[in-house]
């Protein structure tokens, strides 16, 4: 079995000691979910482990032969190539051999008469023959159509951000790795991109260690917990769910503990003041363990909840009104007609695919992007707030106290009391040592928080969030959605994080692509369910009912229906001819694939291919089910 071993580890960024004297063991099918605040050293703890980064102590142990794929937040793409070509730019020895008969077959393409370029093609098709690199090249377009990468000849440095995290996503998953890193994977996909990468890393064979905020996916996918936290780690046995009781109680143990080592300390400290003799061994060793007492005295810390209490101005009755908003880029619609009322005390959740216009719409509320044509009215009585996916430019050299006090030195909380911006940091989990560090001295997470107190210090009644999970650590999330449910004013929050959408909104804005926008009332896991009933009465319609004579008899109590023993004449029809459709299936199936392997650069047809293959895939699936049901009444 593949392990690997991190044997007291330790790592610092600066004067901060992310982690200090770590050890753990990831042995194979392991599947870990890392977290904790911003700014504790997760993204640096993958770092480590892939060997971006040494540590100052401590060592990795694991053999020879032991791969590790990693995904960055920024995945380092080569941006001059095409996606299949960056996807394909491992060093593994498959790869090399795809890359090569891609070469061979456009050179083919090009002199297809020519003699020496017949045997290149030939050989290389040989390669990829002889170390079975179709079925990597076939499952490589799978995944980049999973993820809803289409143009695979598409240049990488004209993708937007969002994209190229599916890129480098899709390197990682096809390189198979020992051990696969991914920090925050569920960046920028969409629903249906996570439901897929939930399933394809349930039959992952390696190990797996992720670190993200998506509190569903770690509930779906993780078996343990690592959580960093003032530079210890801690481990918990299963998913996100059963982490947070573990903790609670496992913090509840140090709080006694703590509460017991100050009550010995008093005891002990009464005896020293009446004036300890030290002449005898056993005297002194009690000296000895008081002093102890007194250096470890009050070590123990906790993550503070992050609090959230500030005023507000009122906010009217009528906030935001669209009429017959239309806006479109380069030909796309992104709002056709479209026209909402947006009331006080609104709780409105954007989601859908990404790209067709839900970062748009808001910053169309907030005045940023002009309308195409129709109208934007905002309430006089509005004070809106924008949390935009892009921080605001920050000065680096700009210490954290001095950036919030441009807002102002203190701010009232909600009981009417002036709060200062030191105890509004101390709030966010910036201690007092912080507070004069140079912002450029912070995480990318701890920025964001930052970001976020200097907007709410500004005391808005309407808030837009735009992707408020992709930076924020859970603990702060969930003080957010605390904070938002309090909230006498506005929300409208663009999100795919399906927890936070279930916490925040209670109306939905779901966005389709060219312009179309579903309404719906109700949480978005309701949503979901919705669609998937939906989907499911589609694909399998309910038979008409048949016709029946209506009598005035009070009917009868339904019989009893018979325990089935064996199958009906119709079923044994079905299960004898059963085994020969699967076989067939498994055939179509097997020429699909081919054709696939026979069409690699006809990128258009390879894409109908995939949806023909899926299809297929699930009718194999559904008469297998059917076989197994019907196997267990058939006759030996």
């Amino acid at each position: 079995m593949q392990t690997l071993r991190a044997e007291h580890l330790t790592r610092t960024y600066g004067e901060k000691t992310l982690f200090h004297d770590i050890s753990f063991i990831v042995n194979e099918h392991d599947r870990i979910g890392v977290i904790g605040v911003n700014g504790s050293g997760k993204t640096n703890l993958l770092d480590v482990l892939a060997g971006v980064t040494a540590p100052e102590a401590g060592e990795l142990v694991k053999p020879k032969n032991y791969t590790i794929g990693y995904l960055k937040q920024k995945p380092a793409l080569n941006q001059d190539l095409t996606v299949i070509d960056a996807v394909l730019a491992g060093s593994q020895q498959v790869f090399r051999t795809i890359r090569h008969y891609e070469q061979t077959l456009a050179a083919y393409a090009k002199r297809p008469e020519d003699p020496a370029t017949q045997r290149a093609y030939t050989d290389a098709e040989d390669r990829m023959n002889q170390e079975d690199a179709w079925t990597a090249e076939s499952d490589v377009k799978t995944i980049l159509t999973q993820l809803h990468i289409t143009d695979l000849t598409q240049v990488v440095k004209h993708m937007s951000g969002g994209q190229q995290k599916r890129v480098g996503l899709a390197q990682v998953l096809i390189q198979a790795p020992d051990l696969l890193l991914l920090d925050e994977p569920t960046n920028h996909l969409d629903f249906d991109s996570i439901e897929w990468l939930e399933s394809y890393l349930a039959s992952y064979k390696g190990a797996l260690i992720v670190v993200t905020h998506d509190r569903y996916f770690l509930d779906q996918v993780a078996n343990q917990m690592f959580e960093l936290s003032f530079g210890e780690l801690y481990k918990y046995t299963g998913n996100y769910q059963d982490f947070v009781q573990a903790k609670a109680e496992r913090v509840a143990r140090d709080v006694t503990a703590e509460h017991k080592q100050q009550q010995l300390y008093k005891k002990e400290l009464a005896w020293m003041r009446a004036g300890a003799p030290a002449r005898s061994t056993k005297q002194q060793g009690r000296i000895n363990r008081f002093n102890d007492l007194k250096d470890n005295l009050n070590t123990l810390q906790v993550d503070s909840d992050v609090d959230i209490s500030l005023g507000q101005q009122r906010l009217g009755k009528k906030v935001i009104e669209l009429k017959d908003a239309s806006l479109a880029f380069d030909g796309h619609p992104i709002l056709k007609d479209f026209s909402m009322l947006i009331q006080a005390n609104d709780r409105i959740g954007i989601t859908g695919l990404n790209g067709a216009g839900k970062s748009s719409l808001l910053n169309v509320i907030a005045g940023r992007l002009p309308l195409d044509s129709g109208t934007v009215t905002i309430g006089e009585t509005v004070k809106m707030a924008y949390y935009t996916q892009q921080t605001e430019p920050i000065p680096g050299d700009k210490r954290i106290i001095n950036y919030l006090q441009d807002v102002g030195e203190t701010v009232l909380n909600k009981q009417g009391e002036h709060v200062s911006v030191t105890e509004l940091l101390e709030e966010f989990l910036f201690p007092r040592s912080m507070h004069g560090t140079l912002i450029r001295k912070l995480s990318g997470g701890e920025q964001r928080r930052l970001y976020l107190l200097k907007l709410l210090m500004q005391q808005p009644n309407v808030l837009l969030l735009d992707e408020p999970t992709n930076d924020l650590d859970i603990g702060t999330l969930t003080v957010l959605e605390n904070y938002l449910s309090d909230f006498a004013g506005t929300v409208i929050t663009v999100s795919h994080d399906r927890y936070f959408l279930d916490k925040v909104g209670t109306k939905l804005l779901i966005f389709d692509g060219q312009g179309k926008i579903e309404r719906y009332a109700g949480r978005f896991s309701s949503y979901l369910k919705d669609q998937k009933q939906a989907q499911k009465a589609a694909d399998n319609p309910a038979p008409a009912a048949a016709k029946t004579k209506t009598t005035t008899n009070t009917p009868a109590a339904p019989a009893k229906p018979k325990e089935k023993v064996k199958l009906t004449y119709a079923e044994q029809l079905e299960y004898d001819k059963i085994e020969g459709v699967i076989e067939k299936l498994d055939g179509h199936k097997t020429e699909i694939e081919q054709a696939m392997a026979d069409n690699a650069s006809d990128y258009g047809k390879l894409a109908d291919l995939q949806k023909e293959l899926t299809k297929t895939e699930n009718e194999i699936n559904e008469k297998m089910d059917r076989w197994d049901y019907l196997s267990q009444y058939a006759e030996a």
